[in-house]
């Protein structure tokens, strides 16, 4: 007798009969409607082995994705997104009907994979020859605590991106029995409590045997197709699993998953990784891929990679208001390869006609140098950027743009405004064998987008609270401008200090919008929440709606100061609170914003921690100053975003959003004219 009812006796299992036919139901979900150019690979190589491949579309499909699936497949089959790709599954098996008589084998898949990186041949010709109910392609151990419960058991299960079932089940009573009573799917915990851990041992259960192509068996990991996928790739696996550029990244660091290095391995197989980054920059929030990706690049000195067979097309565009920096600004643009364009903006006469006799009396032979006069300075570098070099930006003309400012930030100190100044130019332009170090990175990789500094966080309290009060403005443009990117939770992957290096077709949401000089407002307006500082925290989503990625780089010098003084900081950060990183991070979130130490907030901290359903009117209570203020600290503060990737099934409980810790000046915070 099985835990879950009496074990019935099942047809006896074949192997796939020679020249058998073989049913592919692929389901594919994008939020634009769109289709990545990863899936008609996947599926290309999919239609060799298939007699017949039916395409399901959750939600809409815009004419250019059809296009891209039409060659690809035999039937193409839009539904309303409910149930996610399980119920999609459902779908399609009622709409095939009494026609899959015709085939000895459905696969069901989707599009939660690229591939395939290794061939499907040899695991079809393996599994073919196996006399069994269904497979999998991969597998997940059984867990004690279930982890999304805390609680029981989450059985073994085939991992239902891909399971293979032969006609012996697929024709069985049981079959038909579990779609007719599959139950609704709201959300994802839905779809893997309901469907995908119950699937297999549903049916183990009712006499049908399983088996699976690379399984967890003898492995020390539950979950081999995320934790070791380079190793899967390495024994012949086919298909890459998104989930190790998605996932949690402190969740990825407790188990030493590194997607740079499974990206690395996909690319020794021949696989194009720009279809797979092209994909995930429109999917994922940047910082996550960021991290999850190591998309950090630390550039030598020396010229190790520029092609100058292949020089790309460079202006800089230049806003100067302190026109004594002209000189420095120049030292690190004529650093840059091959020559470039230059356009300065300024916002008087007076500034203008000492800058162009500054670029005159240098030596240095340039391309053409344009000064140009703004009619206003309200936004800074951001509005003359986006409005008087509008033109410059959509024209065609060049291949990259290279985005600086005079910087000071004399507010913030001197050796703090210093330091800033040169993370900024030092990390873009330090020497011509940098430069063109980072030049090359775009001769290399024709979806890379953007390079700037990583985040300024020494003589900044930028860490935890890059959003400052900017979010609900940035959320607000972003639909204006149509940029569906998720948003990073905590804090953005953006140009603080808003110096980057681009290629214009990246920008284009942002430079094809017609903006306006009195958006922007005068100077009280270039604060945190104002428009120059939401289009500050913008390129990178702009960039990734376009499927261009961002990448971070620094010098050695740079990185050798930055990583030992985040290192030590983290350490004295962490001694009071228990457990792996990911596990403090749980803890800390949920306790929520520390306040005082007052006791108050010890009280409010124990309510969100141990009754996190019950204490809401008390904590109101034991805080009566927040009813007053309320709608400051809204403008001020705003609520932390309950991260959807903390929701995935890797963590161990759903985190309680919390306020964030008060603005005490932002990164982003510069007067530089």
């Amino acid at each position: 007798m099985s835990a879950r009812g009496p074990v019935v006796s099942a047809v006896v299992p074949g192997v796939f009969p020679v020249g058998g036919r073989r049913l592919v139901v692929y389901v594919v979900w994008d939020r634009r409607g769109d289709v990545d150019d990863y899936v008609p690979v996947a599926l290309a190589g999919l239609r060799e082995h298939a007699a017949r491949v039916l395409v399901v579309v959750n939600g809409s499909l815009t004419d250019a994705g059809r296009a891209k699936l039409e060659p690809v497949s035999d039937e193409i089959l839009v539904r309303e997104n409910v149930g996610f790709d399980i119920w999609a599954h459902k779908e399609a098996l009622d709409h095939v009907g009494a026609g899959l008589t015709e085939f000895d084998e459905v696969v069901l898949t989707n599009d939660t994979w690229f591939g395939p990186v290794r061939p499907y041949g040899p695991v079809f010709e393996r599994m073919q020859g196996r006399a069994v109910h269904f497979w999998g392609m991969t597998d997940h151990a059984e867990e004690v605590p279930n982890p999304f419960t805390n609680e029981g058991r989450l059985p073994y299960h085939l991992q239902s991106f891909w399971i293979a079932v032969r006609r012996e089940m697929f024709l069985s009573e049981a079959w038909g029995q579990y779609w007719r009573d599959l139950p609704e799917m709201p959300s994802y915990f839905d779809a893997v409590l309901k469907h995908e851990a119950v699937f297999t041992e549903y049916f183990t259960d009712r006499g049908h045997t399983v088996d699976v192509a690379f399984g967890s068996a003898g492995r020390d990991v539950t979950d081999p197709s995320v934790l070791q996928s380079d190793i899967l790739l390495d024994e012949g696996l086919p298909t890459l699993r998104r989930r190790p550029f998605e996932d949690y990244p402190p969740f990825l660091d407790r188990h030493a998953v590194f997607g740079r290095r499974i990206l690395d391995a996909a690319a020794g197989y021949g696989f194009p990784v720009d279809l797979i980054l092209q994909h995930l920059a429109r999917n994922v929030p940047p910082k996550v891929l960021n991290t999850d990706a190591g998309m950090l690049e630390v550039l030598p000195e020396t010229d190790v990679s520029y092609d100058p067979e292949r020089p790309l097309r460079i202006v800089a565009i230049a806003h100067i208001f302190y026109d004594d920096m002209t000189d420095e600004i120049l030292d690190h643009l004529d650093m840059l390869p091959g020559g470039y364009d230059l356009v300065v903006t300024t916002p008087d006469r007076g500034k203008a006609a000492a800058i162009r006799r500054i670029v005159e009396a240098r030596p240095i032979s340039r391309g053409a140098v344009d000064v140009r006069v703004l009619p206003s300075n309200d936004g800074r570098d951001q509005s003359a950027f986006l409005i008087e070099c509008r033109d410059v930006l959509l024209g065609g003309d060049y291949d990259l743009v290279v985005k600086v400012h005079s910087k000071r930030t004399p507010q913030d100190g001197f050796n703090v405004g210093r330091h800033f100044k040169g993370q900024q130019f030092e990390n873009l332009l330090n020497s011509p064998g940098y430069a063109a170090n980072i030049v090359a990175l775009f001769q290399k990789e024709p979806g890379l987008g953007l390079v700037y500094p990583p985040t300024i966080h020494i003589g900044y309290p930028t860490m935890g609270r890059g959003w400052w009060s900017n979010k609900p403005g940035f959320e607000e443009l972003a639909r204006a401008l149509g940029v569906r990117v998720p948003l990073d939770d905590i804090s953005p992957l953006a140009p603080y200090g808003s110096m980057y290096i681009a290629r214009p077709e990246a920008l284009a949401v942002l430079v094809e919008h017609e903006w306006r000089y009195e958006q922007f407002g005068g100077a009280e307006a270039y604060q945190d929440g104002g428009l120059a500082h939401i289009l500050e925290r913008m390129p990178s989503y702009a960039a990734g709606e376009r499927g261009f990625h961002t990448r971070t780089v620094s010098t050695a010098e740079y990185l050798s100061i930055s990583h030992t003084t985040f290192e030590f900081n983290f350490d004295e950060l962490s001694p009071t609170v228990p457990g792996y990183p990911y596990e403090q991070i749980d803890f800390l979130r949920r306790a929520g914003y520390l306040g005082e130490a007052r006791l108050r907030d010890f009280v409010g901290m124990y309510l969100r921690l141990n009754h996190p359903n019950a204490g809401a009117s008390m904590r109101s209570a034991l805080a009566p100053e927040r009813a007053l203020g309320r709608w400051a600290r809204r403008i001020r503060h705003p609520r932390v975003a309950l991260s959807n990737l903390m929701r995935r099934r890797t963590q161990m409980n759903p985190i309680i959003s919390t306020a964030p810790a008060p603005d005490t000046g932002a990164a982003g915070d510069q007067k530089d004219g």
